[in-house]
């Protein structure tokens, strides 16, 4: 084989392909390492070009070269009990222990192979197969420590399949709900060795997920929430309105979010509240009610909020806007499904209602809102909502004794 290998570079089954040595083999690899297609190709690499460039499976196994690596490459694209029982019988050494590793990923193998005595990216890869076993197993220290090694073991020799590794374990991290340091250093590790890449969009989803990172682990914290603002801001860089339409409006909700969470008693936290409605504002061009209800849902029900709340010249016009957002929301958030997000919408309907004098309109979503928390146990949500029909009491009654003199 070449000395090194670009496995875990490319995504797809470019990923498992092992390249036959070529005259000027070594002297491209730098570049593929780094996940850039070079101008002129070897011959025999065609069918790796063929794969990265989306053709058809039948096109890339025509052009599979002859020998060990031609072995291998047919079985990673008809990955059968017979195609792998063959290319055992042929493959000896570091091949046929990364054949193995691949027959376990796709089932056909029930441990995965040793990965003593190999070196590299193909040490990486066995151990990155073994870390996935234990995942598996849910061990999950197992697994996150043999996944860090693999990372470590090849950070050096091919930085993109390190910066995949690192940002495996840091997402992995952070679905078990881990989101402090570590998990910070992990995904910026990733950041890091894909900055000179090709892989753009791959930094990108990465400064997104270390925005969600500083944000879920924030605790209201100031100094994460602006973390994960920049990072936000990092991802914008890439994802566009007309490029990545969906991207672009989540991170523009979380964005808002974050903005949301924030103190609300220094002085930015006008202009945050209105950058914040802005992002909301910009979520709902893409996020709709018959394509994505539950976003669509949930940036309405976020930019009322931020619209009661914000302080402005016209908040009358402010306010009205939120009673319809709510109202809109209230059509797909239904009190047989979320009793309690029925609830809390009904209640923030009503605070605004209370606020523009509406109380006629006010009082039975309160009410209902009331009586939807008390029966599943939110009092301290009830007494909340209770305090406000107190005060709409208090007033009605004064109005009505103004009335009478």
């Amino acid at each position: 084989m070449l000395q090194t290998q670009p496995l875990g570079v490319f995504p797809g089954a470019a990923s498992f392909f092992l390249l036959p040595s070529a005259p000027e083999g070594n002297n491209l690899l730098p570049l593929l390492l780094r996940g850039y297609l070079p101008d002129i190709w070897p011959e025999s690499w065609c069918f790796f070009v063929a794969a990265i460039q989306g053709e058809s499976e039948d096109v890339v196994l025509d052009l599979l070269p002859q020998g060990p690596e031609g072995i291998y490459n047919r079985f990673i694209l008809e990955p059968e009990e017979h195609t792998y029982a063959r290319a055992r019988e042929l493959l000896e050494g570091d091949m046929a222990l990364l054949l193995d590793a691949v027959a376990w990923r796709l089932g056909l193998r029930e441990t995965p192979p040793p990965y003593a005595d190999t070196a590299g990216e193909v040490r990486a890869f066995l151990l990155a197969t073994q870390a996935y076993e234990a995942l598996h197993r849910n061990d999950w220290p197992t697994g996150l420590a043999i996944l860090l090694e693999a990372a470590k073991t090849v950070r050096e020799i091919s930085p993109v399949f390190s910066a995949r590794l690192y940002a495996e374990w840091a997402a992995t991290k952070q679905m078990l709900g881990e989101h402090g340091q570590e998990t910070v250093e992990g995904y910026r590790c990733a950041l890091a060795l894909l900055e000179r890449s090709s892989f753009q969009e791959a930094r990108a989803e990465l400064w997104f997920q270390l925005g969600t990172a500083y944000q879920t682990g924030s605790e209201g914290r100031k100094d994460s929430l602006l973390e994960a603002v920049r990072c936000y801001h990092e991802v914008l860089k890439v994802y566009r309105k007309d490029t990545h339409p969906d991207g672009y409006a989540m991170v523009h909700m979380n964005l808002a979010l974050a903005y949301i969470a924030m103190p609300s008693l220094d002085r930015g936290a006008h202009l945050r509240a209105a950058t914040a409605i802005q992002s909301l504002r910009e979520a709902l061009h893409i996020f709709k009610k018959d394509t994505h209800v539950e976003y669509w849902t949930s940036a309405t029900i976020n930019l009322a909020n931020a619209l009661q709340h914000v302080k402005t010249s016209h908040p009358e016009e402010n306010l009205w806007e939120a009673v319809a957002l709510y109202e809109d929301a209230l059509s797909v958030r239904r009190p047989e499904d979320d009793p309690m997000g029925y609830a809390r919408v009904l209640a923030n309907q009503g605070n605004a209602l209370a606020h523009l004098g509406a109380f006629s309109r006010a009082v039975p979503r309160l009410e209902e809102a009331s009586r939807l928390f008390r029966t599943y146990g939110e009092h301290d949500a009830a007494d909340s909502v209770e305090d406000i029909l107190a005060e709409i009491s208090i007033k009605q009654k004064e109005a009505a004794s103004n009335k009478n003199i």
